[in-house]
């Protein structure tokens, strides 16, 4: 079994085989995996990493193998005011393909009702899921202070796995 040890956000040549995987099972660190091929390499960064769709991860023997994101459940989401429905998502740390005449989200109820009740038309669908990367690069999680009006605060990071809201 090979062992990819290392992960590049683009391919610089020809990948040897392909790895088809969803939203979530894109955040690893140390994992085996099979390939389309039906080959398996065991994966083992240095830390845990989101691989997108498109990136290669480097096997030992220095081979490249794609990142292919994989059809899965979503919530497509349109509606005549996208960018105040965008808002909205963001605010609740949401996961979000963004294109320009709709957004795609992971299936959540909540969620989903609550962009109903402003006036979104939400759709299930099946497709990959590449959504936008963090307001830093890559990654899935972020960290910000809170403070109250003494400016007495604290420190969390949000794990973009699931959605949940909150007052600033």
């Amino acid at each position: 079994m090979q062992t990819a040890h290392q992960y590049h956000p683009h391919a610089h040549k020809t990948p040897a085989d392909t790895l088809t995987l969803t939203y979530d099972a894109r955040f690893l660190r140390r994992k085996v995996l099979t390939c389309v091929s039906g080959k398996q390499v065991l994966v083992n960064l240095p830390q845990t990493t989101s691989l997108d769709h498109g990136g290669v991860l480097v096997t030992q023997d220095g081979a490249e193998i794609a990142i292919e994101a994989a059809p899965e459940p979503l919530l497509q989401v349109t509606g005549d005011r996208l960018h105040r429905i965008a808002w909205h998502i963001g605010n609740r740390h949401t996961p979000c393909q963004i294109e320009d005449t709709r957004l795609l989200i992971q299936q959540d109820k909540v969620i989903a009702d609550m962009l109903a009740k402003i006036g979104a038309t939400v759709t299930e669908i099946t497709e990959p899921f590449t959504p936008e990367g963090g307001a830093y690069g890559h990654g899935r999680t972020h960290g910000h202070s809170h403070s109250d009006i003494h400016g007495h605060g604290h420190d969390h990071t949000h794990d973009h796995g699931h959605a949940h809201a909150h007052d600033h």
